[in-house]
């Protein structure tokens, strides 16, 4: 690997290429493309300080090959395909949610629904039992009164 203090040689000291020529090293200039002579990394570009040798700021920033940008473009491609599919994801769930919450205000109105008919039917049987203890005490009295007159009359 070519660190900053490592030599390596430019085509052309003054020649910065149009992808790269906004980019600004420690000094504050332009950066521009240097190729790596030697070593492991031999043949690589690197952007580097347009004032090295003469005075060295230390940056340093490979520059991808081609194929590199093109899988990195790739990945920028699929992430945002994959973020517009959770996207619409999200807008199917939020459609599904307001559709559930829907059916669910609908249930809990026909649970209040359902208690007050509950409550009513609770009174009708109270009243209803209340019914038949008269009728019960008004039949015992009346068997009552019927034994009596039976024995009056005998």
């Amino acid at each position: 690997m070519v660190g900053p203090k490592q030599q390596a040689s430019t085509g052309s000291g003054s020649s910065t290429n149009s992808r790269h020529g906004r980019v600004k090293c420690g000094c504050g200039v332009s950066a521009i493309v240097r190729v790596a002579k030697k070593g492991p990394n031999c043949g690589m570009q690197f952007l580097g300080c347009s004032s090295w040798p003469e005075y060295n700021c230390g940056f340093f920033r490979w520059v991808p090959e081609n194929n590199a940008i093109e899988d990195l473009q790739f990945q920028v491609l699929e992430k945002d395909t994959t973020i517009s599919e959770l996207e619409y994801d999200k807008k199917l769930l939020e459609e599904k949610l307001k559709k559930v919450q829907l059916k669910k205000d609908n249930l809990e109105e026909d649970i209040h629904e359902m208690k007050n008919e509950v409550c009513e039917l609770r009174i009708e049987v109270m009243r209803a039992i209340r019914n038949e203890k008269n009728y019960s005490m008004a039949l015992m009295y009346s068997c009552l009164l019927f034994a009596f007159v039976l024995f009056y009359l005998k």
